[in-house]
């Protein structure tokens, strides 16, 4: 047993840190959809290497995918106005709906496309090797690295874009800067992981921070921990009941937001009520 879960156990902890702090970016700024519809790009550049017959392990392959999300920045960039007629959850709803049916497409000319279009979906975290961990967890680095140097200006413009454009910033690239960092991330990711568990640990983990936590950093702390309870768990569940894995992390950090949601209300009602201000009472 140990000698299966091992690696992917070892994936389980030391990978999901980076998306759960860009999940609290993205939830911060109210594009939910935005990593699930750059999953689909990079997924839908998978695609274009397989049907090349390009090694998917590759750089070649790695780098067509990256391809596709750094266009997906672009869009998401230059359509996040201050005033615009058109929502940008339109425009990323628009680009996921496009990349899943053109990657259905392609997978329609593969020997084997219903196989791919469901590993595209969930994968199969269980199958994971020890250079796939490695080069992912650098890369996680890299990117980790260039967003702590950059902190205090990603920040700003997740948390107070009217103050960003305040102090002029030039919002619109280091929106490009975030997506492109973003791409990268979900690019190494998505390959191991499906696109359902790369959108599931971005924003699971940061709800559940949210919902219990005020400060940025206690929120990043607690998604961190549901990240690593609700990934090992999930693994076991998939091991022992015989279950695909990514699906079954998804469900099983699905019932941790419902229980933390459950527990947030509970407290809430047990809380004594608030009392008035003497001057409120006058």
């Amino acid at each position: 047993m140990w000698e299966v879960m091992f690696w992917p156990i070892v994936a389980c902890v030391l990978l999901p840190w980076l998306l759960v702090y860009l999940g609290l970016h993205v939830v911060q700024r109210g594009i939910i959809f935005i990593d699930i519809a750059m999953a689909q790009m990079a997924s839908l550049g998978i695609c274009v290497a397989g049907l090349l017959r390009l090694d998917l392990e590759g750089p070649a392959a790695f780098g067509i995918a990256l391809g596709f999300t750094l266009v997906g920045a672009a869009i998401f960039s230059f359509t996040g106005k201050r005033e615009s007629k058109v929502p940008q959850e339109a425009v990323i709803g628009i680009a996921y709906v496009v990349a899943a049916a053109a990657a259905v497409l392609l997978l329609s000319r593969a020997a084997e496309g219903d196989e791919e279009i469901e590993n595209m979906l969930v994968g199969n975290i269980l199958l994971v090797t020890p250079a796939d961990v490695g080069k992912c967890f650098g890369l996680f680095a890299a990117v980790g690295a260039f967003h702590f140097a950059l902190r205090k200006k990603f920040l700003l413009v997740s948390y107070d874009r009217e103050a960003a454009y305040a102090q002029g910033l030039r919002v619109r690239w280091w929106d490009f800067l975030f997506y492109a960092s973003f791409g990268f991330v979900v690019t190494g990711f998505v390959r191991i992981a499906g696109v359902l568990l790369v959108f599931s640990y971005l924003i699971v983990p940061a709800a559940c921070g949210i919902h219990l936590a005020g400060s940025f950093a206690r929120r990043l702390l607690i998604g961190w921990l549901i990240a690593l309870i609700g990934g090992v768990a999930g693994l076991f569940f998939s091991f022992h009941l015989d279950l695909p894995s990514g699906a079954a992390i998804v469900c099983t950090l699905a019932a941790m937001l419902v229980l933390v949601t459950l527990a947030r209300a509970l407290l809430a009602m047990r809380a004594p009520p608030a009392k008035p201000s003497r001057r409120a009472a006058e």
